[in-house]
C-alpha cells in the first residue's frame, strides 16, 4: 500500500509542529505541501530532519506561494514548473517519479480573486496548462496523480451554502468547467469517489474564526487520480485534526491510499 498526501500548511516554518503530528498519525510515502511562503533556501529541512523524509522545497524570491514534497521512499524531481508558460516564475509546481514508474504532481493553483480580470485570466490558463499536461500523461498510459489546492470548488456540494458569492473566482462556471475537464480527461477525484456528495462533504478548508466550529467549510484540496491508480484506492480522508490544533493552518490534510 502506498500512501499520499497534499496538505496547505499555510507557511511551514510556522507548522513544523503540526506537520511534524500529521506525519507521525498517518506516515504518508509522499507529502505535498502547498503555500510553503519561503525561499527555496529558508524551507525548515533542519527542523524536520528527524523525521527520516527526505525533502525537496521550491520557493521564489519574496517568500509568495511556495511547494514541497516530503517522502520516505525514494523520489526523482521531474519538474519544478508546470509546462506551457515559461515567463510564469510563481512557485506552484511540483512533479516526482517514484522508483516504481508512479508520477505525482503536487500543485498549488492560483486562487485567481486577487489581479483583477488579469488574475483570474492567469488562473484559467494555468487550468489549461495542467491539462494539456494531464492529457500528455494519461495518452502515455503514466500512472499519475495530482495532488493539492485547486482552489476550486467544484460543486454547489464543495461549500457550505452561502459560504462564498457566485463571483466567487473558486465556483465561477469557467473554473468549475476546468475542473471538470480534468474528469472527463479520465482523471478519478479521489475523496469524492469514497465520499460520495449524497453521505456528506468532507470540507478541506475553513477560514479563520468560527467557520470549522460550525462547519462553514469549502472543498479545494483535491486528489486526481489516472485510471490505473484509482483502479487500486482504497481508503480517503480529511485530518480534520490537525485543522482542530492550536495555531492551525486554515487547511487540513488529505490523503488517499492505492494498493500495490
Amino acid at each position: 500500500m502506498t500512501r499520499l498526501a497534499t496538505f496547505n500548511v499555510n507557511s511551514v516554518r510556522r507548522r513544523v509542529p503540526h506537520l511534524k503530528r500529521f506525519l507521525a498519525r498517518h506516515e504518508p510515502d509522499l507529502v505535498f505541501l502547498q503555500e510553503t511562503k519561503c525561499r527555496t533556501e529558508e524551507f525548515p529541512a533542519l527542523d524536520l530532519a528527524d523525521t527520516g523524509y527526505r525533502m525537496h522545497a521550491f520557493g521564489q524570491q519574496g517568500g509568495r506561494n511556495g511547494v514541497a514534497v516530503l517522502g520516505r521512499i525514494d523520489f526523482e524531481v521531474l519538474a519544478e514548473a508546470l509546462p506551457g508558460e515559461p515567463e510564469d516564475g510563481q512557485a506552484r509546481f511540483l512533479e516526482v517519479r517514484t522508483a516504481s514508474g508512479l508520477h505525482v504532481a503536487g500543485i498549488y493553483l492560483p486562487n485567481g480573486n486577487s489581479g483583477g480580470d488579469d488574475g483570474y485570466a492567469y488562473k484559467l490558463r494555468w487550468m489549461d496548462r495542467l491539462a494539456a499536461l494531464t492529457r500528455a500523461r494519461l495518452d502515455a498510459f503514466t500512472p499519475f496523480a495530482i495532488l493539492g489546492d485547486f482552489n476550486v470548488c467544484p460543486t454547489e456540494a464543495d461549500l457550505a451554502p452561502g459560504a462564498l458569492p457566485p463571483t466567487d473566482a473558486l465556483v465561477r462556471p469557467e473554473s468549475r468547467a476546468r475542473f471538470r475537464m480534468l474528469l472527463n480527461l479520465g482523471m478519478t477525484d479521489a475523496l469524492r469517489a469514497l465520499h460520495p456528495a449524497a453521505a456528506g462533504t468532507p470540507f478541506t478548508y475553513w477560514d479563520y474564526g468560527p467557520s470549522f466550529d460550525t462547519n462553514r467549510g469549502l472543498r479545494i484540496d483535491h486528489a486526481l487520480l489516472s485510471p490505473e491508480l484509482a483502479e487500486r484506492l482504497t481508503e480517503a480522508g480529511v485530518d480534520t485534526t490537525a485543522r482542530s490544533e492550536e495555531q492551525p493552518s486554515d487547511h487540513a490534510p488529505v490523503w488517499f491510499d492505492i494498493a500495490n
